[in-house]
């Protein structure tokens, strides 16, 4: 049992459909993984030991903390309570991990190149790091802790145990990797594990190797959880109000209804190679969360500063929307082949117009392998 295992797991982007994906929708997306990673090191200790490192492996800790084995309620505080609330529920779903658990720690360190509340899934990435390394090192039963599992405990451990609301893409991807449509019906209200249908995660690689991205990360950091914290409670109310009573579509359910239109049209494009289509749908999605986070009481809509660059880039690209929550975070665009570094260049001048200081922009590519672990011998 004692590994010492080194991890590495895909930032992801919400390409069609969002946010659709079972937070406030019931629908699907079209995600994909990014070749911007988060990692970690887990190795043997005679307790649990918990550090997280502000940017690279081998720099000095910016949290650290210790507990002895019998743990499994935490007092949740800074960026260490992802990775505890991680534990707990592994913890309460699988008797398996409370036996081997209670007879032999672990020391587990984290690090990202992922920008911090940039909407790129970041805050999951730690918690599954966590659960698919602790399956490798306690060497759980696979079947029973198949990724899917992972993915719902994820979930759980950001929604029921540290209130945060984010998409279900956010847990899949980076497990699966590669770009997919994933089909979120039946997921919609909290229920136990197993108790509603896992998501369908369809690869689409095979017809889309590679993708001509340029990612814009504002630099305007968001909570997510804020985000979708004003919107989640809304669409289910009017959902739950239109099952009960039908008669038109009220405003969230029509508006998150359409944002799947664009991933099941979205990937039709796809398999088409459709470019200008494609990118058309991806404007769609970008103003119908713009229209949607404004009803929501967000007057700038997806947030001035994602806005700012999309506007900027509609002459270079074919489309650009936003992923992740909004409020700030990042968007990304697509181009034809070839002509990203003039959407770089563009995207540039313009941070500097509207003070992006902190703005990273860069050509991005699927990530073709999710959650990936090596043993050191």
């Amino acid at each position: 049992m004692a590994k010492h295992l080194k991890l590495r797991i895909p930032a992801r982007i919400n390409i069609l459909g969002n946010p659709a994906d079972a937070n406030e929708g019931d629908f699907a997306t079209i995600s994909a993984a990014v070749n911007l990673h988060a990692y970690a090191e887990i190795t043997p200790h005679d307790s649990i030991s918990l550090s997280l490192c502000p940017a690279m492996e081998g720099s000095m800790p910016a949290q650290c903390e210790v507990f002895p084995c019998s743990s499994s309620r935490f007092d949740y505080h800074g960026d260490l309570s992802l990775i505890k609330a991680g534990i707990k529920v592994l913890h309460d779903y699988s008797p398996e991990f409370r036996a081997k658990y209670q007879q032999q720690g672990f020391h587990a360190n984290f690090w990202t190149e992922v920008p911090r509340q940039s909407g790129l899934g970041g805050s999951s990435l730690f918690i599954l790091l966590l659960l698919g390394g602790l399956r490798a090192y306690y060497e759980l039963d696979p079947f029973r802790h198949n990724d899917y599992v992972l993915a719902e405990l994820t979930q759980r451990a950001e929604s029921a145990e540290l209130g945060i609301a984010c998409g279900f893409a956010d847990r899949l991807v980076p497990l699966f990797g590669g770009i997919a449509y994933i089909d979120f019906r039946g997921k919609l209200l909290p229920t136990p594990v197993d108790e509603s249908p896992y998501a369908t995660y369809e690869r689409l690689d095979e017809w889309v190797e590679s993708l001509p991205l340029v990612l814009g990360s504002t630099g305007v950091q968001h909570d997510s959880g804020d985000v979708h914290g004003h919107m989640r409670p809304r669409y289910i109310e009017q959902h739950l109000e239109y099952l009960r009573c039908g008669g038109n579509m009220p405003p969230m359910v029509q508006w998150m209804s359409n944002a799947w239109e664009t991933a099941w049209r979205g990937k039709i494009a796809l398999l088409k190679q459709d470019w200008r289509q494609f990118g058309a749908l991806m404007s769609r999605n970008h103003q119908l969360v713009n229209e949607m986070m404004q009803y929501c009481g967000f007057p700038d809509g997806a947030g001035w500063a994602n806005n700012c660059l999309i506007n900027a880039g509609r002459e270079f690209a074919l489309g650009a929307k936003l992923t992740g929550a909004g409020g700030g975070g990042s968007v990304f665009a697509l181009t034809l082949p070839g002509e990203q570094q003039r959407l770089i260049d563009a995207w540039h001048q313009t941070a500097t117009v509207c003070c992006l200081e902190h703005a990273l922009i860069q050509p991005i590519e699927i990530a073709h392998h999710g959650l990936q672990i090596t043993e050191v011998v």
